[in-house]
């Protein structure tokens, strides 16, 4: 099974008046994302769901692959939201949905999360040594056997320019 972490695209910056969950994609953001979505999408990549954050902006990230064409399914969960929980995400969302080896899962979500669980997957803790950026992605190839953690195999990490 292959999971894609994507990191939602350029939002708002912080501002009093507006709560860190509404924040929405900027403009340029927005057409960043398009591009590195009609991209993976030349590359024939497509995903068997896409599960994101429930805040405003990787909503919007989600939204614009559907748009693109890279899924049909698109689910919400908190798993992927800021201080998500990947034990949770593995044991209650994951394994119960009993996908087939060859799935192909995005989630979208945000940094310093989407690292920490590339890091988790790959070497079994975080070593803060991956940086995923807007709008970027990190593939992973889980086992197909047990548990992920520390035996899983990356195959992909690319920040936006390398795909537009």
């Amino acid at each position: 099974m292959e999971i894609y972490l994507i990191r939602h695209g350029i939002a708002q910056e912080k501002q009093p008046d507006i709560q860190d969950e509404e924040r929405r994609l900027t403009k340029a953001g927005r057409q960043k994302t398009e591009k590195v979505a009609q991209r993976i999408k030349q590359m024939g990549l497509q995903f068997d769901v896409i599960l994101t954050s429930p805040l405003v902006r990787a909503y919007q990230t989600a939204e614009i692959l559907i748009t693109a064409g890279l899924s049909t399914q698109l689910e919400e969960s908190i798993y992927v939201a800021p201080n998500g929980n990947m034990e949770g995400w593995l044991n209650e969302w994951l394994e119960p949905k009993n996908y087939a080896q060859n799935s192909q899962i995005a989630l979208v979500g945000h940094e310093p999360c989407l690292s920490n669980w590339a890091e988790i997957m790959l070497w079994g803790e975080v070593k803060h040594s991956l940086v995923l950026k807007k709008a970027g992605m990190i593939g992973i190839k889980l086992p197909e056997i047990g548990s992920p953690v520390g035996r899983s195999q990356m195959f992909w990490l690319a920040s936006p320019k390398y795909l537009l």
